[in-house]
């Protein structure tokens, strides 16, 4: 009868074939190394959807369309890049009151947006209490309708039979427009003024949220601190309020100036030629006179222009927050 004795405990495992030898894992250093390599391409993973949908759909046709802005030619004959860059001294000489008109109606609009707006976030903000939430969703409710129809609801307020222009005309403010150059023939359709006003509705919510988001974030101790120091309402506005709400003044009016300039919609529907902005014109090259390489020019100009305004208004006002 053969026994069999229990291997004690430091004895070392039976050797296996002749020649082989034991699978070595991964080392700790390895498996370190490893980790940190994933940790730090992780953020560049999560980057890589908006920046494959940046470069499709952003850089792409930005390079195309700098391509098209220096080509010459014609539809039939087809287009080739020439470097023609007096493409873009053409669209200015040709365009330049578009491009003034534009910003001047976009700048009036944002001025206007920023008044209205400013005392309605400020009441949501401090005022509203149980309300806010029903204000809120009030600014933002335009948003669910077609920016296309909420113009042409516009072009029905401000018709000539309309009761807007009917109470105007018995108080004779439309005398005074017409006198300022706003307004003609006793009718608010087909003017500047028709226009700024599409602008100003349109984009009101891009001002008033990021206004609201500011104020939101003040400390209202602040307040009770500067009121406790006997100060009046209209120094606590001056010196706390509005200070540090000027990064939603800020995000307000680049989000509203932005857009405006390049709008289209309003000019086309509440204005007429003599109102026309700089996107009519492109969308006119683009899709009537099929002169691409002067509406890609056009589209730069805007562009080139944005930047600089946005930029110098940047460094103005003092302040890299946004949000």
């Amino acid at each position: 009868m053969t026994t069999t004795l229990p291997a004690s405990a430091g004895a070392s495992p039976p050797p296996g074939p002749a020649g082989a030898a034991a699978p070595a894992g991964p080392s700790g250093d390895d498996a370190g190394a490893s980790a940190r390599s994933r940790r730090r391409l992780t953020p560049y993973w999560l980057l890589l959807p908006a920046g494959l949908w940046l470069a499709v759909f952003f850089v792409a046709p930005f390079f195309y369309q700098a391509s098209t802005s220096v080509q010459s030619g014609s539809l039939e004959e087809g287009f080739r890049v020439t470097w023609d860059f007096t493409n873009y001294t053409d669209a200015l000489a040709a365009y330049a009151p578009h491009f003034v008109r534009s910003f001047l109606y976009a700048a009036t609009a944002t001025l206007l947006c920023l008044l209205i707006g400013y005392p309605l976030a400020y009441t949501i903000a401090f005022r509203a209490g149980r309300w806010r939430g029903l204000l809120l969703v009030m600014v933002i409710a335009p948003f669910f309708t077609s920016f296309l129809i909420r113009t042409l609801a516009w072009k029905t307020i401000l018709s000539d039979a309309g009761p807007v222009v009917t109470v105007l005309k018995s108080v004779h403010v439309l005398d005074v427009t017409s006198q300022l150059g706003l307004t003609g023939d006793d009718r608010l359709l087909a003017t500047p003024l028709a226009v700024v006003c599409g602008l100003t509705y349109n984009f009101l919510p891009f001002m008033i949220l990021p206004l609201y988001s500011s104020l939101e974030r003040i400390d209202t101790s602040l307040h009770e601190a500067a009121r406790d120091l006997y100060a009046k309402p209209a120094t606590v506005f001056r010196k706390v309020t509005f200070p540090l709400s000027l990064p939603g003044v800020v995000a307000g009016t680049l989000l509203t100036f932005i857009p405006a300039s390049g709008d289209y919609i309003n000019a086309q529907l509440l204005g007429s030629p003599n109102t026309q902005m700089v996107g009519n014109a492109i969308q006119k090259q683009f899709l009537n006179v099929l002169d691409y390489p002067a509406a890609a020019a056009m589209s730069f100009i805007l562009m080139a222009i944005i930047l600089i305004v946005v930029s110098v208004y940047m460094r103005k006002a003092g302040t890299e927050e946004l949000v």
